[in-house]
């Protein structure tokens, strides 16, 4: 009977070479592809993001996608084993995904999980004490192969058992590249992304809007937390956030979103962004949102510029003022 495996796969080049190590033992692989409402998914650059299907189809493996929807979002609002510098989940982001894995591990009949880990490659959870933490919190100790490492890391339990062959398996350590990008030429592995800082949630400026909402907005839903990350973010109170686009994309993005409560605001003759406003005090703020959309706009030279309110069904025009700079850096969430 042919053993079958499991694998954690963002697309990026350490997990695929984790998957080519174990396609080369003759193992059936299954991938599966984990997707957040925070950005991790395949539209994505960041480090947890890459089209996952080419490189399945190119060396012929299975590929699965899985949406850990609300699930994630409460780990990130209140992980167990804390956020890193910004509000990354590392850890028990790890522990869900494995759990999930695991759970698809019984049901396929596979024999141990693969992941992409390089050790010493990330300073929270790819170091041997924390990879000890979530091997035993994902229930699944013994069963989690790292191939890219697996010479510095304990023997499991399907190396024990002769399924896969651990000569066969690497030592890599550290942040270096050189030795997966060789590896990747001698699969015939040409298509991979260039390594990044890691996903959305260890960016400071997505972080920072992240915080904010969270403090307004309990149980933030998958629009809510889309419109993080486009166009420039400004806080006036607890109930009221003002969103400006920055280009033609998120303009139409911004407009689409519009619900009936909330206000919106564009240029009536010259080039400019729609801008937002979302919370109970929005009627509060209408002529800093104005200003804010003559600062924006083509026009941010001139004295004043004439702007559209669309407030429930009703529009008017109204001359706003450029905002000034300092009044900008007191208000925008950077």
């Amino acid at each position: 009977m042919k053993r079958k495996a499991i694998a954690l796969y963002s697309g990026g080049l350490d997990s695929t070479l984790a998957i080519l190590l174990v396609l080369k033992q003759n193992i059936e692989v299954t991938a599966i592809t984990f997707l957040t409402d925070f950005g991790c998914d395949a539209s994505d650059t960041s480090s947890c993001s890459r089209n996952p299907a080419p490189a399945a189809a190119q060396f012929g493996f299975s590929l699965k996608l899985c949406h850990l929807g609300e699930k994630f979002t409460e780990i990130v609002k209140s992980p167990r084993f804390g956020h890193g510098k910004n509000m990354n989940p590392c850890i028990d982001c790890r522990i869900l995904m494995l759990r999930e894995a695991g759970e698809l591990m019984q049901i396929t009949g596979a024999d141990f999980i693969i992941t992409g880990e390089v050790l010493g490659q990330r300073p929270m959870s790819q170091r041997k004490d924390t990879l000890n933490i979530i091997d035993r919190e994902s229930g699944l100790k013994g069963h989690i192969v790292r191939p890219l490492s697996a010479k510095l890391l304990p023997t499991t339990t399907p190396e024990k058992l002769g399924i896969i062959h651990r000569e066969q398996l690497l030592g890599l350590n550290g942040r270096s590249r050189k030795p997966q990008i060789t590896l990747a030429h001698e699969f015939g592995l040409t298509d991979y992304p260039n390594p990044a800082g890691g996903c959305l949630l260890t960016d400071p400026i997505y972080s920072r809007r992240l915080r904010d909402l969270l403090h307004t907005v309990r149980d933030p839903n998958p629009e809510d937390l889309a419109l993080l990350r486009i166009g420039r973010h400004f806080r006036l109170s607890d109930n009221c956030r003002i969103i400006v686009g920055r280009n033609e994309g998120e303009n139409d993005m911004i407009a689409r979103v519009r619900k009936p409560e909330d206000v919106l605001i564009s240029t009536c003759t010259v080039a400019g962004p729609i801008v937002l406003l979302r919370g109970s005090d929005a009627g509060m703020f209408i002529d800093f949102g104005a200003s804010l959309c003559a600062r924006y706009s083509d026009a941010r030279g001139f004295p004043d510029v004439e702007v559209k309110i669309l407030k429930n069904t009703e529009e008017k025009v109204l001359s706003a003022v450029p905002t000034p700079d300092h009044i900008i850096e007191r208000h925008i969430l950077r």
